[in-house]
């Protein structure tokens, strides 16, 4: 009796180890770059439910955020960000904005906080996406505000990683050389994506687990 007991339990362990073995390698593969980016449903602070299928046929821009990390404020206080947004909106780039911040931290924004700051800091997205559920965000593995993903007209992920080549909260993003940017304009000339992924940077997003 002892001796199923212990092979029991071993195959258990066996059993669940293999389970998050392939629910790991399932994360990892979501946000795989060259391949179809995860459909998710959600709601923006407006109350819209928001599917990112609704937008296939149209270059799609993934923005995770944090009103109070540095290197976020770093690229809206210079107006860099939103000159970005204004400038692909003005093409057609669909940009949702992802806020990961759970309930229960200090950065956390209710939809109307979030729509004062979005309107302060002269936003053009055309979504800002409450999860504090953290759904996208594990979704996409998004591991830095900001973290940034391209998505082509087809649904493919051409690019996934840093907004910008200067990883540090107070430098001129003006001056940089911006990765999104050129993912976009590279799309947009039929041409193919050279930079494709980069080491994301920024704070640590604010998931509740």
């Amino acid at each position: 009796m002892i001796l199923l007991t212990i092979i029991n339990e071993n195959i258990m362990k066996t059993a669940f180890a293999l389970l998050m073995s392939l629910t790991l390698a399932t994360t990892v593969l979501a946000t795989e770059v060259g391949k179809p980016a995860p459909d998710f449903t959600a709601t923006d602070i407006n109350g819209k439910t928001i599917h990112l299928s609704d937008y296939k046929g149209k270059i799609v821009v993934i923005e995770s955020y944090n009103q109070d990390c540095p290197y976020c404020h770093n690229q809206y206080k210079t107006g860099a960000m939103q000159a970005l947004q204004r400038e692909l909106a003005a093409k057609g780039v669909v940009w949702l904005l992802v806020d990961s911040v759970n309930k229960n931290n200090f950065s956390y924004q209710t939809p109307d906080q979030a729509k004062a700051d979005a309107a302060k800091e002269k936003m053009d997205v055309t979504a800002w996406i409450d999860d504090s559920s953290g759904t996208i965000g594990h979704l996409y593995d998004m591991k830095t505000t900001p973290d940034m993903y391209v998505i082509n007209k087809d649904g493919i992920l051409v690019y996934h990683g840093a907004i910008d080549n200067k990883p540090d909260p107070s430098h001129d993003p003006r001056t940089a050389d911006n990765y999104v940017a050129d993912a976009v304009n590279a799309l947009m000339a039929d041409k193919t994506v050279a930079v494709t992924e980069t080491k994301p940077y920024g704070c640590s997003v604010k998931y509740a687990d």
